[in-house]
């Protein structure tokens, strides 16, 4: 008697990372074809400072030209899924409390992606758009961390590359690390330090006269 092998395979769902969408196509370069790029100058406040773990609470985000003309500004509150991780340096920063935001009409994390992603159509069209930030691996990461959350990716809106404001003064001399010691020294209004104040809105638009004032000083000597 001939014998018969019985082979079972069991299907096991495995947990496979989420694909990122493709990024946009561009033609040129900032260098090449400048009208056809635009920055999305972003700051970011959140409940703590680990991604994927805290989360960000509002989103200021100001698109220039590369010369960094404004074009359009926007500004959102986003009510986080856990509010209790609230850190307490987070709270003394930017004053976060679940029920305030509420009542300042914090969006979900889902229409706020949907918010960014309708801006960003309207203002940019088909320019790409580069994100500049003060600490932009901060920054970055949160949106990164927020666009996954709802199964999307920042990379359908922004190119991949990310500037960073305090290396583009580094290069030029300048060693202050944070936004007001380089306001400072560059002699432009400061963002509000009152946490009741202090937004992403205020942050993006502190990033956008810093990046104005290391573009006017272009090779001029650092002050001492």
């Amino acid at each position: 008697m001939r014998k018969i092998w019985l082979v079972v395979l069991l299907c096991v769902p495995v947990a496979l990372p989420l694909a990122p969408l493709p990024a946009r196509a561009q033609t040129g370069s900032p260098a090449t074809a400048p009208a056809d790029w635009l920055l999305a100058f972003v700051d970011v406040e959140t409940t703590g400072l680990i991604p994927g773990y805290h989360e960000m609470i509002d989103l200021g985000l100001v698109m220039t030209d590369l010369e960094g003309t404004v074009i359009d500004s926007l500004f959102i509150r986003i009510q986080p899924e856990h509010p209790e991780r609230l850190s307490e340096g987070a709270r003394a920063v930017n004053a976060f409390d679940a029920e305030r935001w509420q009542e300042l009409g914090a969006l979900p994390p889902s229409t706020a992606v949907d918010s960014l992603g309708r801006f960003h159509r309207r203002v940019a069209g088909d320019r790409t758009v580069l994100l500049v930030a003060f600490n932009s691996w901060f920054d970055a990461a949160f949106v990164d961390h927020l666009f996954r959350s709802q199964d999307s990716s920042w990379r359908t809106l922004y190119h991949y590359f990310v500037l960073d404001i305090p290396s583009m003064a580094w290069a030029m001399g300048y060693r202050d690390l944070t936004g007001a010691e380089l306001a400072g020294r560059l002699g432009v209004t400061d963002e509000p330090h009152v946490a009741e104040e202090h937004t992403g809105i205020t942050g993006a638009l502190l990033n956008v006269r810093l990046y104005q004032a290391l573009r006017a000083r272009g090779r001029d000597p650092v002050p001492e």
